[in-house]
């Protein structure tokens, strides 16, 4: 029984009706463009075919309840009381009701069933999946405007304002404006995208490691510390305005540590932009070396990465249908990402797998995933 089928069976058994919505909202994998999204550069990532889902109707009280199918949570809230509720999925949907009311819009209560398959923790942008669901679920009962850029700045102010992490704006953009069949191009700075289409004849292949993320708040927050110091001493407001030329003239006074950051991030824009080259070339063998180069620095100078990560990518590397491989999402832990060759589909997972659980003795998940369309409502008119 697919997602879709679930949540609408869960709501007639709850409520007796065909609920009046049923809305999507993907996760991510990003293909190349790690931690370049706070500073002002370039991403390339995709959205996956694993969503967060909600069928919904509107109430006519101004009271919010979803049934969890993910969590042994059921969430209910007043869209008049914002207390915030810690270390709760319902401090997520509350987080985003809360950001859509400070931008002004009036919104409408609703009840519904909701379901995911993005491995949470795994650095596939789960949360984002998540808010981006609850936004377009508001969305539909609620009749206010959906611009994809607008709503992707709503859940990145939650995640800055209501949770206190420092996010970037990737996650929440690639969410709501993913198109199927295309990866995305995105400038963090104007927001503007440019849908990029795989190479022919290749497959995205996540690589699970089953290993959840340790310290990446405190880390990753230390990593955006060391960017904006980086930063001051170029003279600029972002990483993104210094070039490679620029980096090696004028890097004399930084600290070993600052240097080896603000090196992988100027390196890494300009990896994303030879990637989109690559992708309109149709190049699989260039985009797969960036890719893997990408791993490399986040390995040697970013220092992102741990044993678990750089033993899958180092077994993926090996294969001989593998054009590339790299780390994918905050690191320390979570997923990597690999390009294939389409045909070897089978026989890669096997061989990683065994080689995975060779090196670190832990079963890795490994799933082809299809490049799929962003937020958006699949029952009902919105």
């Amino acid at each position: 029984m697919t997602i879709q089928t679930t949540v609408i069976e869960t709501f007639k058994e709850k409520f007796g009706e065909d609920p009046s919505y049923v809305v999507r909202a993907p996760g991510r994998v990003n293909l190349i463009g790690e931690h370049t999204d706070y500073n002002d550069g370039f991403v390339l990532p995709m959205a996956i075919d694993r969503a967060v889902w909600i069928a919904l109707r509107p109430r006519e009280d101004s009271t919010v309840t979803i049934t969890s199918l993910d969590v042994d949570e059921d969430m209910s809230f007043d869209l008049s009381d914002f207390d915030k509720q810690p270390n709760t999925a319902t401090n997520y949907v509350k987080g985003m009701a809360w950001a859509l009311q400070e931008a002004g819009h009036k919104l409408r209560a609703w009840e519904g069933v909701m379901k995911g398959d993005v491995p949470i923790g795994s650095g596939l942008s789960s949360s984002a999946a998540l808010e981006l669901a609850v936004a377009r679920a508001f969305y539909v009962v609620s009749g206010f405007e959906w611009d994809k850029a607008t709503m992707a700045k709503l859940v990145q102010e939650a995640e800055n304002q209501w949770h206190g992490v420092k996010t970037g704006i990737m996650d929440q953009m690639i969410s709501a404006s993913g198109e199927a069949g295309h990866a995305v191009l995105i400038d963090c700075r104007s927001l503007d995208t440019q849908l990029l289409p795989l190479p022919q004849g290749t497959a995205v292949v996540v690589l699970d490691t089953n290993t959840r993320r340790e310290l990446v708040t405190s880390a990753y927050n230390e990593r955006r510390q060391q960017c904006e110091v980086a930063a001051e001493h170029f003279g600029v407001s972002h990483l993104r305005d210094v070039t490679l030329e620029q980096f090696h003239a004028d890097k004399t006074g930084l600290d070993d540590i600052t240097m080896r950051r603000a090196y992988h991030v100027i390196s890494e824009d300009a990896r994303t932009m030879m990637a989109k080259q690559a992708m309109l070339d149709d190049d699989p063998v260039m985009l797969g070396y960036l890719m893997t180069q990408s791993h490399l620095s986040l390995r040697d100078y970013f220092e992102v990465t741990n044993d678990a990560l750089c033993a899958i990518v180092d077994v993926a590397n090996t294969y001989p249908a593998t054009y590339g491989a790299r780390m994918t999402g905050a690191g320390f832990g979570g997923c990597a990402v690999a390009l294939i060759q389409a045909n070897a589909v089978d026989d890669f997972t096997s061989f990683v797998q065994a080689g995975y659980r060779d090196a670190m003795g832990i079963e890795a998940s490994i799933y082809v995933t299809m490049p799929s369309n962003g937020a958006e409502t699949i029952v009902g008119n919105g």
